[in-house]
């Protein structure tokens, strides 16, 4: 689209009249590529594009079904996905244990595997020094719930052998290292592509989609490792970024290896846009923020040919920036002073701030009438007060809808599960739970918000996660046997209180409370006192005693009368 400024310089002179002399040739009009406008020349608002997504934008699950946080977190890490974890490791702690590692182990199952991942997403919400700490039971150290999942030695043993890829295809693909069939991420892929599969299936994001790098922080010398001056984290892997604008769902990723995979000729960061923007799977109209290390003029014409807007950062070095001299930005203009360029369909604008901004879109005019309130200080009576500056229309935009990965990695970062490791791919692992914890919440959240509800905050959403995701992994007995116990436990550890409701109503329970047998006594001497022995709720040690009216299992013994001190800190009166 050519500005309506431009047109009306663009007018030919009137025809000469036979009587009146040649006029001399006309003097050469600006065009936009020759120089800049100010505000006294309006820009002209381009066509907007229709927005047609592939599916409806949001949570693609049944409204009308109530999900535990638990239910949406295995859409991502399903039973498949849980089964090649288990296989791989045990595979991997086999070849392990043949070279000389004496570290012992016992193969792992999908329970164990949950109770796992359930610890994993504890120690986010908890953090400690050091991870064995978790199962000290001094007085400067007493978390009493890992205990009850899985021994430490156990969590460790894991920790150590886990792994995600199979060992045998490993040794295959480091044996073509330096050749063209080399994949740096093999060690990744099995669980990378399920975990890419979930983020799409699971939710489509709407209009306003942002781009942006995230780092995982690590040390590891690798060749994988970036720097960047600019972010939080400086040392890590670089991983490129799609998430909905408007709540930090991570839609898509791709972790970058050092060098494209497969470059296309337009340079990395053009690369890096086209492969996440899958537009079979997205629909078109959607509206992309990129910052100045994406933005170019190549780029954006390419989005907005295939029906997709752009807007962005630019630097002024890039190639398509346009060169124009005439009626730039002068050294001494007010904060507040916009200039502006349109090349169809690409709009370039300056704008005067603390420093000066630049910015390329192709979805935008220059102003829309829009102003930013600033403080600014008078030079002579060095007094503060507050003032309203114009600002352009892609600033506006840019500052509301930029932020999506910001906020994904904010999410993230409340309560990562990374842990330290010198393992590169266990540290992306990690990496992909908190993703699927989080993109499991902002599910939940949508949802809820969409019903009508209140919707959980992200702490309370991890705890129950938590909490379900090591009574899943238990057998059967002993989840029916302490099932009467769990819920005050729960309640307890939320509200740092005891809750009756987790107890049987009075009149539903035999009357007295009164130390009974937890099974039938045996006839034989040698097992009464062990026969049918399950964990105390109080002390979590072997009992073979129970309490006869809230049937939960309690240690009788001199030194340790959790009968009494459980229904004392329980008690209804």
């Amino acid at each position: 689209m050519r500005s309506r400024a431009r047109g009306r310089r663009q007018k030919g002179p009137a025809p000469a009249s036979a009587s009146t002399p040649p006029p001399s040739p006309p003097l050469p009009v600006a065009g936009p590529e020759d120089r800049w406008y100010d505000l006294e020349e309006e820009d002209e608002q381009p066509p907007s594009l229709p927005f047609h997504p592939r599916r409806t934008p949001g949570a693609q699950l049944d409204l009308q079904v109530v999900y535990k946080p638990l239910d949406v977190f295995q859409m991502f890490f399903s039973k498949q996905v849980i089964r090649t974890l288990c296989s791989n490791t045990n595979r991997y702690a086999a070849r392990r244990t043949a070279e000389g590692m004496k570290r012992q182990w016992a193969d792992i199952n999908a329970d164990e595997m949950y109770r796992y991942l359930s610890l994993v997403i504890y120690l986010g919400l908890v953090k400690s020094s050091a991870i064995r700490d978790m199962w000290r039971k001094d007085r400067l150290h007493c978390h009493p719930f890992p205990a009850t999942v899985m021994p430490g030695h156990r969590f460790e043993a894991i920790m150590a052998y886990l792994h995600v890829s199979d060992p045998a295809a490993d040794a295959v693909n480091d044996q073509l290292r330096g050749q063209p069939g080399f994949d740096g991420l093999c060690r990744l892929k099995p669980l990378q592509d399920q975990i890419l599969n979930a983020c799409r299936a699971l939710y489509h994001p709407h209009e306003n989609l942002a781009i942006d790098e995230r780092m995982v922080a690590t040390k590891a010398r690798i060749g994988m490792k970036q720097y960047m001056k600019d972010k939080p984290t400086k040392w890590g892997y670089k991983l490129f970024v799609l998430a909905d604008s408007s709540n930090g769902y991570t839609c898509d990723f791709s972790i970058y290896e050092g060098k494209a995979r497969t470059p296309s000729g337009q340079g990395l960061s053009f690369d890096a846009v086209v492969n996440l923007l899958n537009v079979p799977y997205l629909g078109k109209g959607y509206k992309v923020y990129v910052d100045n290390f994406y933005t170019s003029s190549k780029l954006f014409s390419h989005l907005h040919s295939i029906g997709y807007g752009a807007c962005g950062t630019i630097r002024e070095s890039r190639l398509g920036f346009p060169k124009a001299e005439v009626n730039a930005m002068p050294k001494n203009s007010p904060r507040g002073e916009i200039r502006w360029i349109r090349d169809d369909p690409l709009l370039f604008v300056k704008w005067r701030d603390t420093r000066d901004v630049t910015l390329c879109s192709t979805i935008h005019k220059a102003f829309s009438g829009n102003s930013v309130q600033r403080r600014v200080r008078d030079k002579q009576t060095r007094v503060w007060s507050t003032v309203q500056i114009r600002v352009p229309e892609p600033v506006r935009a840019y500052n509301k809808f930029m932020g999506g990965v910001d906020l994904s990695d904010a999410l993230i970062k409340y309560y990562s599960v990374t842990q330290k490791t010198r393992r590169w791919y266990v540290k992306l692992f990690l990496h992909f739970v908190d993703i699927a914890v989080v993109n499991s919440y902002i599910i939940h959240k949508e949802m809820a918000i969409t019903r009508g509800e209140k919707p959980l905050t992200q702490k309370r959403f991890r705890e129950l996660l938590c909490l379900e995701l090591a009574d899943a992994g238990r057998p059967v007995s002993e989840a029916s046997a302490e099932s009467e116990a769990s819920t005050s436990a729960r309640s307890s550890e939320f509200t740092g209180g005891a809750s009756s409701s987790s107890r049987p109503a009075l009149e539903d329970r035999p009357l007295g409370c009164f130390p009974v047998p937890v099974c039938e006594v045996s006839t034989d001497g040698s097992q009464k006192a062990s026969q049918g022995r399950r964990k105390c709720v109080h002390c979590k040690q072997k009992t073979i005693y129970m309490c006869r009216s809230c049937r939960v299992p309690l240690c009788i013994i001199v030194d340790r009368l959790c009968f009494t001190e459980w229904h004392d800190l329980n008690s209804t009166h």
